[in-house]
C-alpha cells in the first residue's frame, strides 16, 4: 500500500512523456543514493563522535600548554 505523498509523486512522474518520466527516475535513483550515504556518515560519525571529541580536547590542551606548533603546509 502506498502512502499519499508516494501516490501523487507516481501521478506527477506519470503526467509526463516518457523520456521526461526517464530523467526523474535518475534523479530520484540519484539522490536516494546520497541520501543512503549521508545515512552511513551519520552512523559512522556517530560511532566515533567520543573519539574525536577527545582527539579535540587533547589537541586544544596541547596548544594551550604551547606543545604545538602550526602546520607548515609545505612540509605535508
Amino acid at each position: 500500500m502506498s502512502s499519499p505523498a508516494i501516490t501523487t509523486i507516481i501521478k506527477m512522474v506519470e503526467s509526463l512523456p516518457d523520456e521526461l518520466q526517464e530523467q526523474v527516475v535518475e534523479h530520484v535513483r540519484a539522490y536516494l543514493a546520497e541520501l543512503e550515504e549521508e545515512k552511513l556518515w551519520d552512523t559512522s560519525f556517530k560511532r566515533t563522535e567520543n573519539n574525536l571529541v577527545a582527539a579535540a580536547r587533547k589537541a586544544k590542551a596541547e596548544i594551550a600548554a604551547g606543545l604545538s606548533s602550526p602546520m607548515d603546509y609545505e612540509q605535508l
